[in-house]
């Protein structure tokens, strides 16, 4: 049995071995939903899936065949609908090891141009063979020549950047795991001036972590899709870079919180690797 939480803990699941169909989505609704570079799911049966605190859920149907579902309080990424009487659960929220590591990156035809994959794991453009599913095409790009654009999964939200970044890294510390429901997070810094909301900044949604001195989410109140936070006592303002509509230009530089990685993600490229948090430059 696998055991697991959203951020806040008011949503808490588990699911009983033994799990199958391990993978990496890099589909660009994956990639919004969470904020990060890209998806990892673990599914299991059905039957043994069982969940607390289910009036916390809230349900977007992000696709005709695709219920999405996160907690309101947090905006943590929680399980949706059984599919095929199996139940895929992200795999960024367990409490501990699963016992299965992902066997496939899926959907690399919409991989983030900030992402590498080396990790020499089969890779596919879409569903993996033998997946008989109807395949929802990503959004058509509007053309916007030099602007940097973000957006929440249901467009309620969108804003620019309107200063360069300074820095991107990928945390894997235990609290954006569970924030994001992912392997790690993404994030690029710039200036607190430095994002525009240019539709739908009143539908966010902002969650501190209770004992954390920074630590805390936005997230749309529609979809539960992660956005900026803007730090102004600090100047800073963080991005999830999953929420990105455009190449930035930037690629993270780092590692960070390596210490706590979970056991089923693979560090494979030669970035710098920080136990804890990055040194001061």
């Amino acid at each position: 049995m696998a055991r697991a939480t959203c951020l806040c803990g008011a949503v808490e699941w588990e699911l009983d071995a033994p799990f199958d169909l391990a993978s990496h989505c890099h589909c660009s609704r994956c990639r919004k939903a969470h904020g990060a570079a890209f998806a990892t799911y673990v599914a299991g049966a059905a039957a043994g899936f069982r969940l607390r605190g289910r009036e916390h859920v809230v349900r977007w149907q992000s696709s005709p065949d695709l219920v999405r579902c996160f907690c309101d309080v947090c905006g943590s990424v929680v399980p949706g609908d059984a599919h095929d009487g199996r139940m895929f659960v992200p795999a960024g929220n367990f409490d501990g090891a699963p016992g299965v590591s992902p066997l496939a990156h899926i959907f690399v035809a919409s991989k983030a141009p900030w992402i590498e994959i080396r990790d020499g794991l089969p890779q596919f453009d879409g569903y993996p063979p033998g997946f008989d599913v109807p395949v929802v095409a990503d959004r058509a790009p509007v053309d916007a020549a030099g602007v940097v654009r973000g957006s929440c999964l249901c467009g309620a939200i969108a804003y620019v950047l309107d200063a360069p970044p300074s820095r991107a890294h990928n945390c894997y510390c235990r609290r954006c795991r569970k924030a994001r429901s992912a392997a790690f997070a993404s994030n690029l810094v710039t200036a607190a001036d430095g994002v525009r909301f240019t539709r739908g900044a009143d539908q966010r949604v902002g969650y501190t972590l209770p004992g954390a001195q920074r630590f805390g989410q936005v997230f749309c109140r529609s979809c539960g899709s992660p956005l900026p936070g803007i730090d102004r006592a600090r100047d800073v303002a963080v991005v999830p870079m999953g929420s990105l509509d455009d190449d930035p230009g930037i690629r993270p530089s780092a590692h960070i919180f390596v210490a706590s990685k979970a056991a089923w993600v693979e560090i494979s490229d030669d970035l710098p690797q920080f136990l804890t948090s990055r040194p001061a430059s």
